[in-house]
């Protein structure tokens, strides 16, 4: 239903204005984290432009950083971003896939590329810095594993 009102309240003029900034914005933040990361995390599937979103490999930060996809992931938080999907597709190694909506502004897009620039950047002296985050949030890194083998589900 929410998906529906959301379509409904755009119309049509206004659903192909947000599928264009939404383009538009993938295009602009993939360009913006080329500028910041360099090789360390190159597009998954080609060099061309994207389309709403797009997948980078993490594979040449491991190797290179010794950070993990994760371990960026969990560093974002600290820096204030919900981090993107990790490890999907499966076929990518390191897989970040990357989704920037159509009401992102430019500026949380530059921050956003400036923060995993920055990360990068710390990892390079000091990779355990992002292999122990997150440090600001209420819970640390959680036991993803365990929790999946042994979940616990309880309402307070």
């Amino acid at each position: 239903m929410r998906s529906y009102a959301y379509i409904r309240s755009l119309g049509a003029e206004g659903l192909k204005d947000a599928s264009e900034t939404a383009v538009l914005n993938a295009n602009y933040l993939l360009a913006r984290l080329r500028e910041e990361c360099g090789d360390l995390l190159p597009v998954a599937f080609g060099e061309r432009g994207c389309l709403h979103e797009f997948c980078l490999s993490g594979a040449p930060m491991k190797r290179e950083l010794q950070i993990k996809t994760l371990d960026l992931a969990k560093r974002l938080l600290d820096h204030g971003f919900h981090p993107p999907t990790v490890y999907f597709p499966l076929l990518v190694e390191e897989a970040l896939l990357v989704e920037p909506t159509e009401t992102e502004t430019k500026e949380t897009l530059d921050a956003f590329a400036e923060a995993v620039g920055a990360i990068l950047r710390e990892a390079r002296e000091d990779p355990e810095v992002a292999r122990n985050a997150p440090y600001d949030t209420p819970v640390r890194r959680l036991d993803e594993a365990g929790a999946a083998k042994r979940p616990v589900i309880r309402q307070q």
